[in-house]
């Protein structure tokens, strides 16, 4: 039978990260939008305290020894909920304030790219330094100038030094999403991808972890953006970069028909597209309730239940909005599901994040077209949150390469057969 019932520790996970959202991010949305690459450092350090103290990953307060019974009937009741949970908390965060959210401590990409490649061991070693005293960040770096979306066309190398036994890095990554806070401003790491083996194609690709310090690393630009400006975006030069040889995650070895490295990097897509699909969607669910709100002071209310033909021509729009952003969530949360149950999920993961970045650019592009020179002006944040919505659309993996993805899936083709 299938359940909508929020599991009871979500439901206090979310309620306490709604607080936060609306007190501490919702009111510094406007600062940190027109002071861009500022860091919020009150919110990160409130978060990685919170996130100390209760566990890495989830928000709920520890049981007291009367609710640790209950506890364990909710861990029969309910499947494995990691990603779920994590769902739930990148929605209601970006709800707050997404480019805030975006510099919430943690491991982030860099650290489900860990998750997908590494080995236990290097699980262990890499993502610690996401529970020690000070905050620390991760990022990923892929996107090279020649290449953006063609992920296995990438340049930068690896090459092995026999002497030293050290990979040495060389190359250019741009569009890295954290990659000052993660290098700079923090002891944190980047999770680089490479070739070590340009004649190998995609078989010659491999993820390898530079962390903060590490000598021949730079960061050379950040950019401008058009949305999510409290978060960077920069471009790192690597230039004669040594790394030890156990940083480089996973297999060193190329068999013949080895594509693992490609995979891998796939694998970690599989597991963040829903969690990048829910950050949309909270910006979207916070334009819909702004928009209510405000047409209701203007003495417009959504007649729910009548037929349409009754219904005025903003009331059908909201509605369909609201329709557009429930089945929206409804992909994200199948997909979670089936990464939380170790169910394949490449279709479900695409599905998702092409889902979402079509609803929460068309809901905040429609709210503005319905509040009109209210909605284009800077008295409301309707006009931020269509901004930061269409990155939603953009970063891993763009709308076009989900719905190829998609199509692949559907239609049983191979990536060569279609492009």
């Amino acid at each position: 039978m299938i359940e909508f019932e929020i599991p009871k520790p979500i439901a206090k996970q979310k309620y306490l990260l709604q607080t936060v959202a609306e007190e501490m991010m919702r009111p510094h949305s406007r600062y940190f939008d027109e002071h861009e690459h500022e860091i919020p450092w009150d919110y990160i350090n409130f978060m990685h305290q919170a996130l100390q103290a209760v566990g890495a990953g989830s928000l709920a307060p520890a049981p007291t020894e009367g609710e640790e019974k209950k506890e364990e009937v909710e861990k029969k009741k309910y499947p494995p909920i990691g990603y779920q949970s994590l769902t739930f908390m990148l929605e209601t965060l970006s709800w707050g304030d997404v480019g805030i959210y975006l510099v919430t401590p943690g491991g982030g990409l860099g650290a489900a790219a860990v998750e997908a490649t590494g080995t236990p061991e290097q699980k262990k070693k890499f993502l610690a330094r996401f529970r020690q005293e000070k905050p620390a960040f991760g990022a990923m770096a892929m996107t090279e100038s020649h290449c953006g979306s063609d992920t296995s066309a990438i340049r930068t190398t690896a090459v092995l030094d026999p002497e030293t036994n050290e990979w040495v890095i060389n190359g250019e990554k741009i569009f890295v999403t954290g990659g000052k806070i993660s290098l700079q401003d923090s002891d944190g790491l980047v999770v680089v991808w490479a070739t070590i083996d340009p004649q190998a194609g995609r078989a010659g690709m491999r993820p390898f972890v530079v962390e903060a310090g590490t000598p021949g690393v730079k960061v050379t630009k950040l950019e401008h953006k058009l949305g999510i400006r409290a978060s960077d975006t920069a471009s790192i030069v690597l230039q004669d970069a040594r790394v030890p040889f156990e940083n480089l995650l996973g297999s060193p070895e190329i068999p013949k028909k080895e594509t693992k490295g490609f995979k891998g990097a796939m694998a970690t897509f599989d597991a963040t597209r829903p969690l990048v699909a829910a950050t949309g969607i909270g910006v979207a669910r916070a334009t819909m309730e702004l928009l209510k709100e405000l047409l209701a002071q203007q003495g417009v209310t959504i007649r729910y239940g009548l037929p349409r033909q009754k219904l005025t021509s903003v009331e059908r729009d909201v509605i369909d909005m609201e329709v557009q952003l429930e089945s929206a969530w409804l992909l994200v949360i199948k997909a979670v599901w089936m990464a939380d149950n170790r169910k394949p999920n490449p279709l479900e993961a695409s599905m998702s994040k092409v889902r979402a970045g079509d609803v929460v650019t068309k809901i905040t592009q429609k709210a503005l077209e319905i509040m009109g020179p209210v909605g284009y002006t800077r008295d409301h944040l309707l006009e931020k949150w269509f901004r930061d919505a269409k990155i939603t659309d953009i970063y891993e993996g763009t709308g076009q390469i989900n719905r190829l993805v998609v199509a692949r899936n559907l239609l049983g083709y191979r990536g060569k057969e279609l492009r």
